[in-house]
């Protein structure tokens, strides 16, 4: 069993800087594909960007490339993302999540992991 948390959220004006942290207990946790999704009031959970196991592929969404970067510290059984450039519309709940299957795939569908945090709330204000 692995159980993430999220910090790191807060309030920021557009243009602004966060970094979102999502600490992971298991000591698998460090095998497993890594995600973040973002779910903003009244929309889906959608995928915001994805890792694997050792930190050297990744995955974004269209609308976070360039701007957002994921990254992770298996010592610290952490993975971060740093976003850069905010917009209001990134305004929403973000997501951590791990996947457990083995290998490079890594999925921007969120029925494809296995373990999701709590949350924790990015606000972007104009």
């Amino acid at each position: 069993q692995v159980q993430l948390v999220e910090s790191g959220g807060g309030l920021v004006q557009a243009g602004g800087s966060l970094r979102l942290s999502c600490g992971a207990s298991g000591r698998t946790a460090s095998n497993y594909a890594m995600g973040w999704f973002r779910q903003a009031p009244g929309k889906e959970r959608e995928f915001v960007a994805a890792i694997n196991w050792s930190g050297i592929i990744t995955y974004y969404a269209d609308s976070v490339k360039g701007r957002f970067t994921i990254s992770r510290d298996n010592a610290k059984n952490t993975v971060y993302l740093q976003m850069n450039s905010l917009k209001v519309e990134d305004t929403a709940v973000y997501y951590c999540a791990a996947d457990r299957r083995l290998g490079t795939y890594l999925s921007s569908k969120e029925y494809e992991y296995d373990y999701w945090g709590q949350g924790t709330q990015v606000t972007v204000s104009s």
